[in-house]
């Protein structure tokens, strides 16, 4: 099992959420965040730009069994690709194991409902 963290666009977030669908992902967990880097965004606030290095984007949590990594991954990819600085980063790390609080079914079969 994987756990994928994928930084992304706040206006690409749809499109992501759609691709993921469209692969069979149904579950996961997303929350706004602001990091810092190198680009800067503009931001209007009652009519006067401001330049800021605050970045706002969106974190996306999603844990997968093995077999749907690649397609997981993939669709990330495409869907959040605007070609510009600034499209976000994808991070993966193992898992060890993972338990339906509900039933306390364990390993991957906890992930996805058999029904």
């Amino acid at each position: 099992m994987k756990k994928i963290e994928a930084i992304i666009r706040k206006s690409k977030f749809e499109d992501v959420k759609e691709a993921l669908y469209d692969q069979g992902i149904e579950w996961f967990s997303y929350w706004d965040i602001t990091g810092l880097g190198k680009s800067t965004e503009e931001q209007i606030v009652r009519g006067q730009v401001f330049q800021s290095s605050y970045i706002h984007r969106r974190m996306l949590s999603i844990v997968v069994r093995d077999i749907n990594l690649e397609k997981t991954i993939n669709a990330i990819l495409d869907s959040a690709w605007t070609g510009e600085t600034g499209d976000g980063k994808i991070f993966v790390y193992d898992i060890e194991d993972t338990f339906r609080i509900r039933n306390r079914e364990s390993g991957p079969d906890a992930l996805f409902n058999k029904e």
